[in-house]
C-alpha cells in the first residue's frame, strides 16, 4: 500500500499537478461559459486538459532536468533526486499527452489548441528560460489557452470575443505570477546559470514592475464584463471586490517587500475568479 502511494506521489510531482489542476479549471470555465450549463460531455474537455498539462509538465523536467539538480527547490523532482529514470519520466509525459489528445479528439479545434499549449510551453517557453530573462511573457500564452480549449468543446466560436476577453485576463495573470515566484527564487535560477530579472533590476524595482503588472491584471478582470462575460450585477460586483482586494495586496508588497504573500494572494485571486465566472453561468 505505501509503495502505491510513493509511485503516485512521484507520478503527481512528475506532472506538476498543482499548474494541471489551475489549467483544467479555467478549461471548465470556457465550457461552463459557453454551453451556459453542465453536461457530462464536459469531463472528457477538463479530462484531456488536465492529462495533457500533465504531460507537458513532465516533459518539462525532461527537459530542464539538468536545471533542476542544481537548484534547492527542484533538486527533489523525480529526475534529479533519482527516484525515476529520464526514460520513464519520457514514456510517461509522452503517454499524458497522447492520451490528452484523443480526450479532445473529438473536437478538433480544441484539439489543435491544446497541442498548440504543448508545444508553445515544451518547445517555445522552456527553450526560451535559458535565453531570456523576459521568458514570462511570451510563456504567458500558456495560461491563456485553457479556457479557450473549453469553449469551442462546449460549441462555442473560438474567435469569440468574449472568450478572448478571459484569455487575455489569464495571459496577464500569468506574468506577475511567474515574476511574484522569481522573487522567491531569483537566487535559485542564478545558481542554475539560467538568466534572471533580479540581475536586471534591484528587488525595489522589479517589485514596481510586478506592482504595474498586478494592476494591469486587475483592469484586464475588469474589462470581461465589457465583453459580456459574468454579466449578472452580481457577479460584476465579484469581479469588483476581488480586484480591489488584490490591488490592495499589491500595494502593500511594494511597501513591505511582502513578494511571497503577494504570490499567494494572485493564486487566490485566480481561484476567485474563476469562481465568479462559473457561478455566473448558474445564478443570474
Amino acid at each position: 500500500m505505501m509503495r502505491v502511494r510513493e509511485q503516485t506521489a512521484l507520478l503527481l510531482d512528475l506532472a506538476k499537478v498543482r499548474i494541471a489542476v489551475l489549467s483544467t479549471a479555467s478549461a471548465a470555465t470556457g465550457w461552463l461559459l459557453a454551453s451556459r450549463s453542465f453536461s457530462l460531455d464536459m469531463l472528457a474537455v477538463v479530462a484531456g486538459v488536465f492529462l495533457l498539462a500533465g504531460g507537458a509538465g513532465a516533459l518539462n523536467q525532461v527537459q530542464e532536468r539538468d536545471l533542476d539538480a542544481r537548484m534547492v527547490r527542484t533538486a527533489r523532482r523525480p529526475i534529479p533526486s533519482g527516484r525515476m529514470r529520464t526514460r520513464t519520466a519520457l514514456a510517461i509525459a509522452l503517454s499524458l499527452i497522447v492520451l490528452g489528445t484523443l480526450c479532445l479528439a473529438s473536437n478538433p479545434i480544441a484539439m489543435l489548441l491544446g497541442l498548440f499549449t504543448v508545444l508553445w510551453y515544451n518547445g517555445v517557453y522552456t527553450p526560451l528560460k535559458r535565453i531570456s530573462a523576459f521568458a514570462a511573457i511570451p510563456g504567458g500564452v500558456v495560461g491563456s489557452v485553457p479556457p479557450v480549449i473549453g469553449w469551442p468543446a462546449a460549441g462555442g466560436d473560438a474567435a469569440d470575443p468574449r472568450i478572448l476577453a478571459v484569455a487575455f485576463f489569464f495571459f496577464v495573470w500569468q506574468v506577475p505570477h511567474f515574476w511574484l515566484l522569481l522573487l522567491r527564487i531569483g537566487d535559485d535560477y542564478a545558481r542554475a546559470g539560467l538568466p534572471t530579472l533580479t540581475r536586471v533590476f534591484t528587488r525595489p524595482q522589479l517589485a514596481r514592475i510586478i506592482y504595474v503588472w498586478m494592476i494591469a491584471t486587475a483592469v484586464a478582470c475588469m474589462s470581461m464584463p465589457m465583453f459580456g462575460v459574468a454579466s449578472p450585477v452580481w457577479a460584476f460586483v465579484g469581479l469588483a471586490v476581488a480586484s480591489a482586494w488584490l490591488g490592495w495586496h499589491a500595494t502593500t508588497m511594494v511597501r513591505s517587500h511582502g513578494e511571497i504573500l503577494a504570490f499567494h494572494q494572485i493564486n487566490v485571486y485566480a481561484l476567485l475568479v474563476i469562481t465568479v465566472l462559473s457561478l455566473s453561468v448558474f445564478v443570474g
